[in-house]
């Protein structure tokens, strides 16, 4: 029997909004603080993590100098654990835990933490575009360089997808987070952060603030979200209330074999069956998880009706 890649444990901090609780937390120490909650939680000695893969969108500025082990080395963890930092997009934590899981796979790796931070308050979207120097696409560059706002128009328009379908799946992810909560359904997953309070000014106060939920919740209505004016179109469907937020936020999971999880004295709490990665239309882009599931369901012979929950970012 295959030695299967197992998941031990997970941690999340809260999602906070743009300018919110947790923009005032730097992301080394916000993904410092959930890397050292992955591993109290666990019980694990920190010297037996071979590797980090890390996963960060906007490597620069305060999220460069790869911020997976300048995290873990805040944290007061072992100098011998090695770390990479993987920027594979909206996808790079994914990525980084598709890496992860290949390392164990190969027995490259005993015990292997996979993580990721994004703190976009303070390293803007797209930050490492702007920031130059010269632009990430050459003059040869075959494709038209479009917004993702643009793109989910595009698939909007591919499929006959109507301003009335995005506002009610809107109002539905609101509904639906907002009774998860109610229903403790994250507080396993969730550590809360302690922040620290700056003024006017710009001064720390001295102060702190606990950020413990998600900070994107929001009571609405079809009425609403149908006074919002689309984002990237005139007439188009997509808007601020049918569109993932401006977001800080850092998430962490343990992974192992099966059977070193067994000889540590850790229970498993998912088992990693298949990963893919695809690329997909560059303009279109947010198409990828169709070809990946498509690509999944041959790979392992299961069918659609085989799953009872799906996540996709």
């Amino acid at each position: 029997m295959s030695d299967d890649v197992v998941i031990v444990e997970a941690v999340r901090s809260p999602l906070g909004r743009r300018a919110g609780g947790l923009s005032t937390v730097h992301p080394v120490d916000l993904l410092a603080a959930v890397q050292t909650e992955l591993m109290k939680r666990s019980g694990l000695d920190p010297a037996l993590v071979d590797q980090i893969v890390g996963g960060c969108v906007s490597q620069v500025g305060e999220q460069t100098f790869n911020i997976a082990r300048g995290a873990w080395l805040t944290a007061g963890m072992p100098i011998t654990t090695a770390a990479t930092t993987v920027d594979a997009q909206c996808g790079s934590s994914q990525q980084a835990t598709n890496l992860a899981a290949g390392l164990l796979a190969s027995g490259a790796a005993d015990v292997v933490m996979s993580c990721g931070v994004e703190s976009m308050s303070r390293v803007g979207l797209g930050a490492a575009v702007k920031a130059g120097p010269g632009f990430p696409m050459s003059a040869s560059y075959p494709f038209e360089t479009a917004s993702q706002f643009e793109g989910a128009e595009r698939i909007a328009d591919k499929w006959g997808i109507t301003r009335q379908d995005t506002d009610e799946f809107g109002l539905r992810s609101q509904t639906l987070a907002i009774q998860a909560w109610n229903e403790g359904r994250f507080d396993r997953e969730v550590v809360a952060i302690t922040a620290p309070i700056f003024d006017a000014e710009g001064k720390a106060t001295g102060e702190t603030q606990v950020v413990a939920k998600d900070e994107g919740l929001r009571e609405t209505s079809l009425e609403k979200l149908a006074t919002l004016k689309p984002v990237a179109r005139e007439n188009g469907v997509h808007t601020a209330g049918t569109s993932s937020q401006i977001s800080d936020g850092a998430a962490a999971l343990l992974l192992t074999t099966a059977s070193k999880a067994k000889e540590l004295g850790l229970t498993p709490r998912a088992r990693v069956v298949a990963q893919c990665l695809v690329g997909v239309d560059p303009v279109m882009m947010l198409t990828g998880p169709i070809d990946a599931t498509y690509k999944l369901l041959a790979k392992t012979g299961m069918t659609i009706d085989d799953f009872d929950l799906f996540e996709v970012n």
